[in-house]
């Protein structure tokens, strides 16, 4: 696949915002595994082959197994994932496929029991965030296998 543009350069105030966005996820009181397994999961679902290289390296080296990762497509089989892990890939799950899926009251008890007001929010922007990067790199197609992760070397 050829890349199409560098929406980097084509649009550089835009992408200055969608890196904001990105840093307030970073700074939320989420756990950065946690944040890095929303990523996974929403990525899986759109099929954005940049993202899943990207957050899998990133992932693994923020600590997570590769057990783990490998089985996220089916968490909801997996007992590796805690109750507040699943609530949050429920979540993403719902939000990502929000146009073809209701988003239930009792999804949102579900969730809400394991994050707070503040947490919830937070979470919901982390699942924007990551479902926007997909569909600028699907869009654009930025090339999977090109990412480097901060501090390493190719």
């Amino acid at each position: 696949m050829q890349v199409r543009l560098d929406y980097h350069q084509a649009a550089p105030a835009a992408f200055k915002a969608m890196l904001a966005l990105e840093s307030a996820v970073h700074r939320s009181s989420l756990e950065p595994a946690l944040i890095e397994l929303v990523k996974m999961r929403a990525s899986q679902i759109n099929g954005c082959a940049y993202c899943l290289d990207m957050h899998s390296q990133d992932a693994r080296a923020a600590g997570e197994t590769e057990q783990r990762l490998y089985l996220l497509n089916a968490w909801r089989e997996a007992p590796f994932y805690s109750a507040r892990e699943r609530a949050a890939l429920a979540w993403t799950e719902a939000l990502t496929q929000v146009s073809t899926h209701d988003v239930s009251d009792a999804l949102y008890a579900e969730v809400h029991q394991e994050f707070s007001d503040q947490a919830l929010v937070e979470l919901t922007l982390a699942i924007i965030a990551i479902n926007g990067w997909n569909r600028l790199s699907i869009g654009f197609r930025s090339q999977a296998g090109t990412y480097v992760p901060p501090g390493k070397t190719k």
